[in-house]
């Protein structure tokens, strides 16, 4: 998955401009005590990132 597919899925789910607070502030312990943004900076790939966000805030599954 793209970067750009990535964040507008994001921006989809949560709205563009809650999106971003989320990827800053939301420590999530399914990314290691990361946030998005630390998890995709320090290498995880943006599906697995996607993947875990899914999860964890209970993305419909049409969004996935």
């Amino acid at each position: 998955m793209r970067l750009t597919v990535f964040w507008q899925r994001m921006a989809d789910h949560f709205g563009s401009g809650y999106s971003e607070t989320f990827a800053r502030d939301h420590v999530m312990t399914e990314l290691g005590g990361l946030t998005v943004h630390e998890a995709l900076d320090s290498g995880w790939e943006a599906k697995d990132v996607w993947r875990v966000v899914c999860t964890v805030m209970n993305v419909p599954g049409e969004r996935h």
